[in-house]
């Protein structure tokens, strides 16, 4: 498949937001894009409106004639979240189509680019944004595929006029080792996914092999602390060949210094807060610098980053009234979210709603979470969200609270939840999860306002 024949492109899962990144990338090429998702989405509704046709009944008799016989100038692809008995994708196998993971597309786009891939089981869509939003800044232009929708852009695909593109590099179904950077990033390698990959080491194995696929000539930036031997490694609290220093909170805001071997910047504001924010932003200076963008231009970047929807989010921020969204749904990432937000309001009682994301996460990692949420001062937990998972036996959110130590703990549904909000009114909230908690967020945010 050469990217230049492509002229018709199907999107089995068209609504994730890797794959709407890919279906407003070969729209603006000039393709003709259809697709599939089970549900509609304010994303969904957004690419109708851009002038991409969607259906959401698995059947094939919606598939459009265009797209009924193979022929090399047309593209499928699916994502690995499409149930294996879908009748489309059914379809096009019978009919003798090629069908592509989204990770390939994103190899096939990539190639013959000047690639910097930004990996990491959590921190990438953040850090790959900064990248993008300062080499977009700056001047220096990117294309760039995010795994979320950038604030300054609201979009999660972004066109440039030269030959650097920026992509997030996900590990989950060892997508990433489609991918051949001029410059990797790898954020962190928790133990994660591990109804695809068995154990933490395989994992580790997997991101060995990516940094390994590094092109000749280009270079490895990574978290100090992680199991690569080779490679420039970044830090916010031990030695590093780049380094974070004199983080502080002033009026709200993050600041930092940030030096290396041949650069100092100083007093960099962060356009976003969290201590693990100024941790990829390290990791984004390195890499951007190496691009050869100028201090001041970096500075002034991060200074106007608006970060990504849904990674500590501020959906209300008034006297009265702090509620914070974000992504988290991993342990470490609970944790710095829930650090962040009690560093910045250490005077006001937390409150932290959580959905946990898939059965098996929550079976592997229970202690783990019970361990995080204790960090909150009250818990309302809501059910598990099944993503792509039947139910597992003996596994539900109950076995979190059974953990957990902290006496003001409840679990609820989510119009209970709603209600709480709405009577109890706290000071300061936290939302997180990866499932479909991104629902409550607007009924919740008039709650507190008595909407």
């Amino acid at each position: 498949m050469e990217l230049q024949n492509i002229k018709r492109v199907y999107l089995v899962g068209i609504g994730g937001i890797g794959m709407s990144g890919l279906a407003r990338y070969f729209h603006h090429l000039g393709c003709i894009v259809c697709g599939y998702d089970k549900t509609s989405t304010d994303l969904t509704n957004e690419l109708k409106n851009e002038g991409i046709q969607i259906i959401f009944d698995d059947n094939e008799e919606w598939i459009p004639m265009s797209f009924r016989q193979p022929d090399e100038g047309t593209l499928v692809i699916y994502t690995p979240a499409i149930p294996k008995d879908s009748a489309i994708v059914g379809f096009f196998q019978k009919r003798g189509f090629e069908l592509f993971k989204r990770s390939q597309v994103l190899g096939l786009i990539s190639k013959g680019k000047y690639t910097v891939a930004i990996a990491g089981t959590h921190g990438k869509t953040t850090t790959s944004t900064m990248v993008a939003h300062i080499l977009k800044d700056s001047g220096k232009d990117c294309s760039a595929f995010l795994g979320g929708i950038a604030s300054n852009y609201n979009s999660n695909v972004l066109y440039g006029k030269n030959d650097i593109v920026v992509v997030e590099a996900d590990e989950y179904d060892r997508s990433f080792l489609t991918l051949y950077p001029d410059i990797a990033v790898i954020t962190s390698m928790d133990a994660d996914h591990l109804d695809i990959y068995g154990d933490h080491q395989h994992l580790t194995d997997s991101f060995k092999m990516f940094a390994s696929q590094i092109k000749a000539g280009g270079v490895l930036i990574h978290k100090q602390g992680l199991p690569l031997d080779t490679g420039y490694t970044y830090s916010i609290k031990d030695a590093a060949d780049a380094i974070a220093l004199n983080i502080r909170i002033e009026n709200g805001s993050f600041y930092f210094d940030f030096r290396n071997v041949n650069t100092d910047i100083k007093d960099i504001q962060l356009g976003i807060p969290g201590f693990h924010n100024v941790e990829n932003a390290t990791a984004a200076i390195e890499a951007t610098l190496r691009l050869g963008v100028k201090n001041d231009a970096i500075k002034s970047a991060l200074a106007s980053f608006r970060g990504v929807h849904r990674r500590f989010e501020y959906i209300v921020k008034t006297q009265e009234h702090v509620y914070i969204d974000d992504y988290a749904h991993h342990p470490e990432e609970l944790r710095a979210a829930i650090n962040s937000v009690k560093k910045l309001y250490p005077d006001r009682k937390l409150v932290t709603i959580f959905q946990p994301h898939l059965f098996t996460r929550t079976r592997d990692f229970a202690d783990g979470f019970a361990e995080v949420l204790d960090m909150t001062d009250e818990l309302i937990l809501l059910d598990i969200y099944p993503a792509r998972e039947l139910p597992i036996e003996g596994v539900d959110a109950e076995i979190i609270l059974s953990r957990m130590n902290l006496v003001n703990k409840r679990k609820l549904t989510k119009q209970q939840t709603i209600d709480a909000i709405a009577n109890e009114k706290p000071a300061l909230l936290l939302t997180v999860g990866a499932g479909d908690i991104d629902q409550l967020v607007e009924p919740l945010k008039n709650a507190l306002s008595n909407v």
